[in-house]
């Protein structure tokens, strides 16, 4: 039977006058890869940003209906939780990879380091777990202690879903992952997302056809704002 992860009821977003996601009513599988397409401009990075209420930072803008996860056998209203533990459940990697201007290192211990965790032995642990989770260890390993920046894009977009992946979330969003990479680039992220679909619930944004025929366990179109 199949387990629902995202439970989302009369889902209404509204920008200032416009009416951007309409009244949706849907499931999301837990442990799967979900993908969200359509034009552009229709709503479905939104979407993504209301799991995790990263709307709250933009000014005219509210939200109607209700939007559960599942946190261990119960559904959690998100409404229900801080930002920093809705956020440390449902992580979010953007389009543009947005590594910060520290260290591989640094980058990867940052939300541990955050969170107030200061075993040094269990962060370099977690660290290197992380990376080779992320098909990163082995080009990075002997650099830790280089910038981030320096990384190639394809890197730099591992690295960011490595920092996501740092707090175990239940659910990871991700916002055209692929779209800025190369090829050969794009390849290693998606054989990533089928590796961390094993722990977690990914929902994808992409309008890339065979990265969806690829990977996708499920495919939602948005189309005047609903699927």
């Amino acid at each position: 039977m199949k387990k629902i992860k995202v439970k989302i009821d009369r889902l209404n977003f509204y920008y200032q006058e416009k009416w951007v996601l309409r009244n949706i009513s849907t499931e999301l599988e837990e442990r799967a890869i979900t993908t969200i397409v359509g034009p552009s401009g229709i709503g479905k990075t939104t979407f993504l940003m209301v799991i995790n209420r990263l709307h709250e930072s933009i000014p005219n803008c509210r939200v109607e209906g209700k939007v559960e996860i599942k946190l261990g056998d119960k559904y959690t209203d998100i409404r229900n939780l801080s930002l920093t533990t809705l956020r440390r459940k449902a992580g979010m990697v953007f389009q543009n990879p947005n590594p910060l201007p520290m260290s591989i290192f640094k980058n990867v211990a940052f939300p541990l380091r955050l969170s107030g965790v200061k075993d040094k032995k269990y962060i370099k642990k977690k660290v290197e777990k992380v990376l080779r989770d992320a098909f990163l260890w082995d080009e990075t390993k002997d650099r830790l202690g280089d910038s981030a920046l320096e990384l190639s894009g394809g890197q730099q977009q591992r690295l960011c879903i490595a920092r996501a992946m740092t707090m175990a979330p239940d659910v990871l969003l991700l916002d055209e992952p692929t779209s800025s990479l190369d090829m050969e680039a794009a390849l290693k992220i998606e054989e990533l997302m089928l590796k961390l679909k094993e722990r977690c619930t990914l929902i994808v944004v992409s309008h890339y056809a065979d990265l969806i025929t690829r990977i996708s366990d499920h495919v939602l179109t948005l189309e005047d704002g609903r699927f």
